[in-house]
């Protein structure tokens, strides 16, 4: 295990013993850590605040971008769905985690297995109900107006 991953389980594993969840995350950068966090589910009222959404808000704070390309993200336990979007939307190039879903699953963590298996199935068949309402005709349409912008932020 190499010293970012075994941080990353640190961190989970100090986390648990404070009450939290076991998820850590490290962000490195050129062999530098750049960016780590544990879970704060159990600090704040957010269910976004795991461990790598942490991580990636403080160093795109810090860094003032939204753009983490050439960052490494190691964590603790696979990331969730909502986790690994993140890290698309980022940027992130590269990461690696030590336990698997299946390993949380055996755990009681069912949530990223169940998701991960809901988004493969079409909107209608999903356990969310997914419906589109199209733009009442003459509404400026928020994207069409985003699209023709001249100078458009990344997202």
């Amino acid at each position: 295990m190499n010293e970012f991953m075994k941080r990353a389980v640190d961190l989970a594993v100090r986390n648990v013993k404070q009450g939290g969840a076991p998820f850590g995350a490290v962000m490195t950068r050129n062999g530098q850590i750049v960016s780590e966090s544990v879970n704060e589910n159990h600090k704040v009222y957010d269910v976004t605040s795991h461990a790598e959404i942490v991580a990636i808000r403080r160093l795109q704070e810090k860094e003032q971008t939204n753009n983490l390309a050439g960052t490494t993200l190691y964590a603790s336990a696979e990331p969730c769905p909502m986790c690994l979007a993140a890290m698309y939307f980022a940027g992130i190039n590269n990461i690696y985690y030590c336990s698997s879903i299946e390993e949380g699953v055996q755990a009681g963590f069912t949530k990223p297995q169940i998701i991960y298996e809901d988004l493969a199935k079409p909107n209608e068949e999903r356990q969310i109900v997914m419906k589109q309402i199209p733009l009442e005709a003459g509404k400026d349409n928020p994207i069409t107006l985003w699209a023709n912008q001249a100078s458009q932020p990344q997202s």
